[in-house]
């Protein structure tokens, strides 16, 4: 009926020690790449970005309601 018994300041530190790889992990992914690899991401996003604009009826300043934001 009785559970293992854990060491609580283990198990707090064992977890904390987990979460940090996975923070490492994601800033690896995140930050870890060359220079090609950033200038080719900026690049899709802003290909994108126009794309979108130009699905647009009017441009943005010539809208009243949006020039207010």
């Amino acid at each position: 009926m009785s559970g293992d018994v854990v060491n609580l300041r283990q198990f707090r530190k064992r977890n904390a020690r987990a979460e940090k790889e996975k923070q490492a992990e994601q800033n690896r992914i995140s930050f870890g790449r060359t220079k090609a690899e950033k200038s080719l991401t900026e690049a899709l996003n802003a290909k994108a970005a126009k794309a979108l604009d130009q699905g647009r009826r009017q441009p943005a300043a010539d809208r009243p309601d949006e020039a207010e934001d």
